[in-house]
């Protein structure tokens, strides 16, 4: 099955202690790479994070914000610890008595005062729960979205397929003609030359030329990657690192035709095939 590396998801959540949103966002890359942006109170859920991703990509290069906003209603609530705020007025007072001069704090002074003004806490073990909750349903868009593309790229990959097949058959059905016209040009050249040739050693050396140009072994091993390129889009794992060693295979034997051209027709199959493993190859880079 194709899956593109590259894709992105998107996913929000609202509930009593605030909103969260996931953005998760993927590139090709050889490996799977993974980088974190969580708010610094919910470090913990770091190492879950990438395990949950892990678990469902195998390739590209990732990236995981998460953006956490407390509820309105969270934030307004100031706690105040009286008992601090009482002795510490109590202590202005006793030391501005034997001064016998009031004491100059006011209440900001209090309030500003180390342990007065206590923050709430934040149940952040249920929000880090909701986040990875929220995660999985991300990466599942991510995923889907992945899949959405790999199949577009399949389509492109495998019309190239197609059309390589297609001029491996007419080079094939050329076999015999593309012998019979180098054939018919040796003896048109000995008879510009006026030559005489010994009629058993003609054939001896066109026989040794016929199996210097003979490429069926090329084009049946063609043959045989183009199959196995159509299996492994079948295949419910990781094809990227498959596909790159057909291309690789494919490129040789086009080459190899190329080498062994004779005709002007078989040295443009070559280049044709291998512009169109090019472009196969730019698609097969994006490919999990």
């Amino acid at each position: 099955m194709a899956k593109s590396m590259t894709a992105f998801a998107r996913q929000s959540d609202n509930q009593e202690f605030g909103s969260l949103v996931w953005e998760v966002r993927s590139v090709n890359h050889r490996y799977l790479d993974v980088s974190t942006r969580i708010p610094e109170d919910l470090r913990a859920i770091e190492i879950a994070v990438r395990e949950k991703v892990a678990a469902v990509l195998k390739r590209g290069k990732v990236e995981c914000a998460l953006r956490f906003k407390s509820a309105p209603s969270h934030a307004a609530v100031i706690n105040i610890n009286e008992s601090l705020a009482t002795a510490l007025v109590n202590a202005c007072q006793l030391v501005a008595k034997p001064l016998h001069q009031p004491s100059e704090m006011n209440i900001m002074d209090v309030l500003r005062w180390p342990g007065v003004v206590e923050e709430q806490e934040q149940d952040l073990q249920s929000v880090g729960k909701a986040a990875l909750d929220l995660l999985d349903k991300t990466l599942q868009e991510l995923v889907e979205n992945r899949q959405r593309e790999g199949e577009r790229l399949k389509e492109m990959v495998l019309q190239r397929k197609d059309a390589m097949v297609k001029i491996v058959q007419q080079e094939q059905a050329r076999r015999p003609e593309i012998l019979k016209a180098y054939r018919e040009k040796m003896l048109a050249r000995l008879e510009e030359l006026k030559a005489n040739p010994d009629q058993d050693r003609f054939e001896q050396e066109l026989a040794y030329l016929a199996q210097k140009m003979d490429v069926d072994e090329e084009l049946d091993r063609l043959n045989s990657h183009f199959k196995e390129l159509s299996d492994v889009f079948n295949r419910d794992e990781a094809i990227g690192r498959r596909l790159d060693f057909i291309m690789q295979e494919l490129n040789r034997e086009a080459n190899t035709l190329g080498s062994k051209s004779v005709d002007i027709n078989s040295t443009q199959a070559s280049v044709d095939m291998k512009v169109l493993i090019e472009q196969m190859r730019e698609q097969i880079q994006n490919i999990e």
